[in-house]
């Protein structure tokens, strides 16, 4: 695509072809077929060239006629001095000599010349020509190779990758529509109650009609009937609700929630559901699975836990320490012991009160809480670290020992404190209703 700029001609070659520049430039930037141009056009004429921009260089395409050069009239001739050469020399003052009280610089500024007393407006406190302070230390000059003292900088701990999240299960209603399409159509309305909410809500739905039926004076159901026709059904209408998670959790095997697939396992040993034929073999494909998922989660989960020790994550090797996807597997013993001494290397007398509370609220709950040691207290205990350290007390009964907390036995544990919802500063926080007076 092109597009148009200014150049100005140049030279002209024997040959035909022109020499250009931009227009103002200091260079020739290329050259061009003369067969483009007009014989009016001269070397210095400025005119306005469609060019193509392209990796090896600018070709132009053509040339409409421009700006000419105008020669201006008024020229400044700059004639040569017969006087001889004489070169400036500048010395500086030496800087114990020089002033800072009433220099140009604080003319500049505005300030008033004062003569240094404390309060005089504008004064500037001199140097001593020693170089020393007013304490009397004398600054010692900087050693070749020595560095320079900078302010204390944090470098967080690189980030891990993260996992994939487990799916969540999505039965669907195949076999429940099944079973409701080949029911008779008095049957089909019993059916939904007892798959909405059980027998109870087969009893509650037949009380509240029949309510309606004795204000209108008209005959009331038979409930009995009802209720033995919708036990009769429960077993069939278990299986296929059944059958119906069973084939999603087939199709996410790999990658469904361990929480999901235990569930459905666990509800396959429902007498109801085992006794049935078609439950048996995708039942045992399930249990299969959930074995050879457990074993896969155990090793990523052990695996991830060393890899947040080996970056220094001690928070998150914390929390995943108290997740673990097999339940009573116990937990290696190498690996808590490294996991308990980079926790307790993070409860230090100078850490922060912040980096306590986070420790401790990982660690209450992880499978290495009894191993975790910490010296001594931290230097300023605040108000946020002595609450948290009096609700886990129970369990880390040596870190509140530090703290002059005893736990009475039978004491109940502690529960994980739930996640907070963030606050939206857009929406304007409403003042708590004030109590009517009697």
């Amino acid at each position: 695509m092109s597009r148009r700029i200014e150049i100005e001609l140049t030279s002209n070659s024997p040959d035909g072809s022109w020499t250009w520049r931009a227009a103002g430039a200091k260079n020739p930037k290329g050259v061009l077929d003369g067969s483009i141009l007009s014989s009016s056009h001269k070397v210095g004429d400025v005119v306005k060239a469609d060019a193509e921009f392209a990796i090896d260089g600018i070709t132009i395409l053509g040339v409409v006629a421009g700006k000419q050069r105008v020669e201006k009239l008024e020229r400044i001739e700059i004639l040569p001095s017969d006087k001889p050469f004489q070169a400036v020399m500048e010395t500086k003052a030496p800087r114990s000599e020089r002033s800072f009280s009433g220099d140009k610089r604080n003319a500049r500024r505005g300030d008033k010349p004062g003569d240094g007393k404390p309060g005089d407006k504008g004064a500037r406190r001199p140097r001593r020509e020693d170089g020393a302070k007013e304490e009397g230390k004398v600054r010692e000059p900087r050693r070749e190779g020595q560095e320079t003292r900078r302010r204390p900088s944090f470098t967080p701990p690189p980030d891990l990758p993260q996992r994939p999240r487990a799916k969540r299960l999505k039965p669907g209603r195949a076999h429940r529509n099944t079973i409701l399409a080949n029911l008779p159509e008095a049957q089909s309305a019993i059916a939904e109650r007892v798959l909405s909410g059980g027998i109870p809500a087969v009893r509650t739905a037949i009380a509240d009609q029949n309510k309606l039926l004795k204000q209108e004076g008209k005959e009331l159901i038979p409930a009995d009937g009802l209720i033995t026709m919708a036990e009769n059904l429960l077993p069939k209408l278990r299986v296929a609700e059944w059958l119906d998670r069973a084939d999603a959790a087939v199709a996410d095997l790999d990658t469904l929630d361990l929480r999901d697939l235990r569930s459905v396992v666990t509800s396959g040993d429902d007498p109801a559901i085992a006794r049935d034929e078609t439950t048996r073999a995708i039942a045992k494909t399930l249990r299969e699975g959930l074995v050879a998922r457990q074993e896969k989660d155990q090793k990523e989960w052990l695996s991830d836990i060393d890899a947040a020790i080996k970056v220094g994550r001690i928070v998150r090797a914390l929390k995943l320490s108290s997740q673990p996807p097999k339940a009573g597997a116990p937990f290696p013993s190498e690996l808590g012991s490294r996991l308990a001494a980079a926790a307790s290397q993070n409860l230090e007398a100078d850490a922060p009160s912040d980096r306590w509370i986070a420790v401790l609220e990982a660690a209450a709950f992880s499978p290495v809480r009894s191993q975790l040691v910490a010296p001594a207290p931290p230097n300023a205990v605040t108000t946020e670290l002595a609450t948290t350290i009096t609700r886990l007390a129970p369990s880390i009964p040596q870190i509140a020992a530090l703290f002059s907390i005893v736990v009475t036995p039978g004491t109940a544990m502690p529960r994980p404190l739930r996640p907070t919802r963030p606050v939206d500063k857009k929406k304007p926080v409403q003042a708590p209703a004030q109590p009517k007076e009697a």
